[in-house]
């Protein structure tokens, strides 16, 4: 597989003409590549140490607008400048776009140059730091689920949004022959990000019309982050390219099964799952079992980071595997956390909450700030679930944004591990898309009361 470039190999690249663009990236809130095309030239002899950025990017929502009620930013306080510092050892190509590379930054206050505790990748690298220093790496894997429409991005907008007509018209769950339908799409999606450098394994049709699924191989957690971004960037990309769109929203239509983005965990030692104990009925270890007793206890608490939006709630409907409980079972997709590949080294525990709007970088952070803290306080971990986890009683997951936003606010572990301020922060993110969703008056309402009311 190809590896990430050299910044030397840039350099040489940009001198033999072959590349020509350098897109300099950061990560907003919301999960998306947000930066600058730069001339390659400029970035190899100077912009390859910093450049700027506006630090309402991390102050604002999905529709990029600014509003008030937060601490780091503010029209009073003038919208100022973030240091974006490129990672080199993130620098790649992107192979689907003519003579051009791109490389993904950290975000550095302008005045202390220390990282904004409250940007996604800072607040996974502080985890990972927090698992190093108990010995630990964090290694995780993520799905993408996404759906496939017949019309372009700029068809369905002009359109209302309206009549969306998937590439498939019935479940294509494991379906070679509608699958091959999409091959114009998945074929170059798959190819072009492992000639970027990602460990692709495999696409596959999930369990909806026009709803397929990327999978990439389990990696040090930050480096998971990093490929879910650019292959979500790149979907919606080379789908572009090819005159249709793909769509990362958790729940695009009432009657139609949501998409998710399930999060596979463990913690390793050197080369050793530390997950793994060949002397125990199912493979875990004691320090897995305290892992995911941390999850489970914490989960109403970081609901949020995994279902950051109104319509991520929309997903959680029996019968549908997304989950409604908190709970965890073995080899169960009505769980909430699902054990996998037990009475192995293989073995690890998949958090099934996450919809497929999640940004990686806050939902692993958070992830992994409650397993540790499971480990931390050695919490014991009640017996596997077993059956219809929809017909349990366990505690549910929160049903609304609302309800998470409480959760998060209300967590002393979140404040514990991120600081108060960063909660804060998200906290208003929440209150934000709430607000804004309360005063749209929808399609439902008005053919439901336009009359009968």
């Amino acid at each position: 597989m190809p590896g990430p470039l050299t910044f030397d190999a840039l350099k040489q690249q940009v001198s033999e003409g072959t590349v020509d663009t350098v897109l300099v990236c950061a990560i907003d809130m919301q999960g998306r590549l947000m930066g600058k095309r730069f001339h390659a030239q400029h970035f190899v002899d100077s912009a390859w140490e910093e450049t700027h950025c506006c630090n309402y990017l991390f102050a604002t929502d999905l529709s990029m607008a600014t509003p008030e009620g937060y601490a780091s930013t503010s029209w009073e306080k003038g919208y100022g400048d973030y240091v974006m510092k490129p990672d080199l050892t993130t620098l790649r190509p992107m192979p689907w776009l003519d003579g051009t590379v791109m490389v993904l930054c950290d975000i550095l206050d302008h005045h202390t140059h220390e990282e904004v505790p409250h940007t996604p990748r800072a607040m996974l690298k502080k985890q990972v730091k927090r698992a190093e220093a108990l010995g630990f790496t964090p290694m995780m894997a993520t799905e993408l689920e996404f759906f496939l429409f017949e019309k372009s991005f700029d068809a369905i907008r002009k359109g209302g949004f309206r009549d969306l007509e998937t590439l498939s018209g019935y479940n294509e769950d494991y379906n070679i022959m509608l699958t091959s339908r999409e091959e114009h799409v998945m074929r170059p999606l798959r190819n072009h990000l492992y000639a970027a450098g990602l460990p692709i394994e495999n696409s596959k049709g999930e369990a909806e019309t026009g709803q397929e699924e990327l999978n990439i191989k389990y990696a040090p957690a930050l480096d998971t982050a990093d490929f879910h971004t650019i292959a979500k960037h790149a979907t919606k990309e080379i789908a572009h390219q090819q005159g249709h769109a793909a769509s990362f929203l958790a729940k695009w239509h009432q009657h139609k099964v949501g998409s998710s983005s399930h999060v596979h965990m463990s913690l390793w030692q050197g080369d050793a799952p530390a997950f793994f104990d060949k002397d125990d009925a199912l493979g875990m270890s004691g320090l897995m079992k305290h892992y995911v007793a941390g999850l489970l206890k914490y989960a109403q608490d970081y609901t949020y980071f995994l279902a950051p939006y109104v319509n991520s709630y929309k997903r959680f409907v029996a019968g549908t595997f997304a989950p409604t409980r908190v709970i965890w079972s073995i080899d169960n997709r009505t769980a909430g956390f699902r054990l996998c590949g037990d009475g192995s080294k293989a073995v690890r525990i998949e958090c099934r909450i996450g919809g497929s709007d999640l940004n990686p970088y806050l939902a692993m952070a958070a992830l992994l700030a409650a397993g540790l803290k499971g480990i931390e306080d050695k919490l014991e971990l009640e017996p596997a679930f077993t059956g219809d986890a929809y017909a349990g009683n366990a505690a549910r997951i929160p049903g609304t944004l609302r309800d998470a936003r409480r959760t998060l606010l209300n967590s002393d572990m979140l404040r514990e591990a991120f600081g108060e301020e960063v909660i804060t922060h998200y906290a208003r993110a929440a209150e934000v898309e709430i607000d804004d969703y309360n005063r749209v008056v929808t399609d439902y309402e008005i053919a439901r009361g336009f009359e009968m009311a």
